[in-house]
């Protein structure tokens, strides 16, 4: 894994103008919380951008009227985190920063049955927190797996690949035998009609 880069006095505080605590201008820094705190305690910046009471910071809810400004969390002032996720890739969509289709080969056919289309959300640096726009991107399922990886593991593959559909009754049948062969039954042991029936029935 690379080393982080150095962090200079100006990016930090431009981060700190854009931002309304240390976690966060970490965040739009794109780095983790303990390097940004390596630098800005250095350079003495780390104590007056503390915001331990969140002063400035809206509560977001994860509830279903909940919808998130997207520039501020693509800019990286307000933490994706806050947010369920799905709803944050539909806000990319219908707030106009991504097409609803592939980025690769434009697919945006729509299931008939609830309209729902194969489109996941990926992030290029593995970091599901940071939505800026050169970092996320709609794919398909295809290109997903052909370029990102799979989508299923294996105990998934397995679970669908064994779905069958089962046609059969709970309810009792009667199987109708001549006298010949009900006596080859009772040779076998079987001694009355619902050992047969039973009998007929597993085979």
């Amino acid at each position: 894994m690379p080393k982080a880069k150095p962090l200079s006095k100006e990016q930090i505080q431009a981060a700190q103008a854009k931002t309304k605590s240390n976690m966060a201008a970490a965040r739009y820094l794109h780095v983790s919380y303990q390097h940004y705190k390596k630098w800005a305690k250095l350079y003495k910046l780390f104590d007056s951008h503390k915001n331990q009471a969140g002063k400035g910071i809206p509560k977001f809810l994860r509830g279903p009227k909940k919808m998130p400004h997207m520039l501020e969390i693509i800019e990286g002032r307000i933490a994706a985190s806050s947010f369920d996720p799905n709803k944050l890739k539909y806000a990319l969509i219908e707030q106009g920063y991504l097409l609803e289709e592939c980025a690769i080969c434009k697919f945006k056919e729509r299931r008939v049955l609830d309209y729902k289309m194969p489109l996941l959300l990926h992030f290029k640096d593995n970091n599901s927190n940071n939505y800026s726009l050169d970092n996320v991107q709609l794919l398909c399922y295809n290109h997903y797996f052909l370029t990102v990886g799979d989508i299923f593991n294996t105990k998934d593959i397995k679970q669908i690949e064994s779905k069958q559909e089962h046609f059969g009754t709970t309810d009792k049948i009667e199987w109708e035998v001549d006298d010949y062969h009900l006596q080859r039954l009772k040779e076998l042991g079987l001694e009355d009609e619902e050992d047969v029936n039973q009998y007929i029935s597993r085979i």
